[in-house]
C-alpha cells in the first residue's frame, strides 16, 4: 500500500466514521440496555417485597392489609399479592430474556471495546507512529468485532 498522506486521511476518515457509528449504536443500545436491566431488578425486588410481608408477619400482616384497603375477605389479600407479585416477576423475566435473547449487553461491551481501539489507532496513525498497511489490518480487525455497527451513523 502507498504511504502517501492522502491515503493515510483517507484511512482517518474511515475511522472517524466508523466511531461515529459506533457512538450512534451506543446511544441507542445503552439506555435500553439500561432499562431492561432495571425492569428486571425492579421487577424482581417488588415480588419479593410482595411476598416478604405474608411470610414473615402472616395472618397479622395479612389482617392488618385486609382492614387497611377495606376489604371484607382475607382471601382477597392474599390473591391481590400473588397477582401483583406474579405481575412484577413476569415482568422481570421478560425483561431479562430480551436483553439476552438480543445480546444487548454483549453487544456495548464490544462497541465501547472497539470505540476505543479505534481511538487508539487513530492516535497512532495521526502521529505517524504506525505503518498504513499495519493500520489498515488493525481497523479491520477491530471493526470485524462490531458486525451489528451499521456502517452509516444514525441508521
Amino acid at each position: 500500500m502507498r504511504e502517501d498522506p492522502r491515503t493515510r486521511q483517507q484511512l482517518s476518515e474511515l475511522i472517524e466514521q466508523r466511531r461515529s457509528s459506533i457512538r450512534s449504536f451506543l446511544g441507542r443500545a445503552r439506555p435500553r440496555r439500561n432499562r431492561l436491566t432495571n425492569m428486571s431488578v425492579v421487577g424482581s425486588s417488588l415480588a419479593a417485597a410482595l411476598t416478604v410481608g405474608p411470610a414473615v408477619g402472616g395472618t397479622k400482616f395479612t389482617a392488618g392489609v385486609q382492614t387497611l384497603f377495606s376489604l371484607q375477605d382475607s382471601s382477597m389479600v392474599w390473591r391481590m399479592l400473588c397477582l401483583a407479585a406474579v405481575l412484577f416477576s413476569l415482568t422481570a423475566a421478560l425483561a431479562t430474556s430480551l436483553a439476552n435473547s438480543h445480546e444487548i449487553a454483549a453487544h456495548v461491551s464490544a462497541a465501547e471495546a472497539c470505540s476505543a481501539e479505534l481511538a487508539g489507532l487513530a492516535a497512532a496513525l495521526s502521529i505517524g507512529h504506525l505503518r498504513l498497511d499495519d493500520a489498515v489490518q488493525l481497523y479491520e480487525q477491530y471493526v470485524a468485532k462490531v458486525p451489528f455497527v451499521d456502517e452509516t451513523p444514525g441508521r
